[in-house]
């Protein structure tokens, strides 16, 4: 049977501001090529057919609406013809005609948990829904997550990831000695959590409506004791854009024809 999920994005929170790029924008906003990251990532969904989105809005969220509101004239060619009228008339076609996309105000200063548990609405009646972050891509077989969790029975999967390499390895004998260096090695420590979520409804049993709330920290740990919580491996390509390196590595690959996650 096959599961076609709605899509949550957290695209709220301030984060850091990436040097040299913009402080204008959201991050989830910042250009990987010619569309903001997080297109990206609700392209790859797409690709796999989940194409109803809710998007948990905070900081400079207005920004992330009027992308959306003006979609037609961000992704098409036109001609306007100047007067009363404003007549638009578009010359090229676009692929996301299907996508239904809810854009939420979660608040400026809300924590991932309280964002979460603010959209439940919109989640309805749905049994399951994903989550993720409106910065990372990866290139994770969606439907195999899915199925994965549903198999399970538990609350709620992450998708565990190996951390890419940042920096340099260096392997050492007792003394000192240099036995081994890698240049930039995949990391070689325990996974992390990439996002890439699959929630059973359940989890609203963990959220509250404290704004403070961190779906990192209180309602994980609760289901890590409570055995409602299950990790999907993963060790295929994965990568977030936290600082001005990653954004230049992500551009590069899309500029070079070589973005795993590009599969549409």
């Amino acid at each position: 049977m096959e599961f076609k999920l709605k899509v949550v994005i957290l695209c709220g929170g301030q984060g850091t501001r990436i040097r040299d790029v913009s402080e204008s924008l959201p991050k989830p906003m910042l250009p990987v090529g010619k569309f903001p990251i997080i297109w990206h990532i609700m392209k790859y969904y797409a690709s796999m057919e989940h194409k109803e989105f809710v998007l948990c809005l905070g900081y400079k969220g207005q920004v992330i609406k009027d992308f959306f509101l003006n979609y037609e004239s961000h992704t098409r060619d036109f001609s306007v013809t100047l007067g009363a009228s404003n007549l638009v008339d578009y010359h090229t076609e676009h692929e996301e005609t299907d996508w239904r996309v809810t854009l939420a105000d979660t608040g400026l200063d809300t924590m991932t948990g309280a964002r979460v548990n603010k959209i439940r609405k919109y989640i309805g009646n749905d049994e399951y829904f994903m989550l993720t972050y409106g910065d990372g891509v990866g290139d994770i077989d969606i439907d195999k997550l899915i199925r994965f969790h549903i198999n399970h029975g538990r609350t709620l999967t992450v998708t565990g990831v190996r951390p890419p390499g940042r920096f340099g390895e260096l392997m050492s004998s007792p003394d000192g000695l240099i036995t081994e260096f890698s240049e930039k090695p995949q990391g070689t420590g325990g996974r992390i959590s990439g996002g890439f979520f699959v929630c059973s409804r359940s989890i609203f049993n963990y959220l509250d409506e404290r704004d403070e709330l961190v779906f990192e920290l209180e309602p994980m740990r609760k289901l890590v004791a409570e055995g409602q919580m299950m990790m999907y491996e993963h060790d295929g390509f994965w990568q977030p854009m936290d600082t001005y390196r990653d954004y230049i590595y992500l551009n590069g690959l899309v500029e070079k024809g070589e973005a795993p996650w590009i599969k549409w």
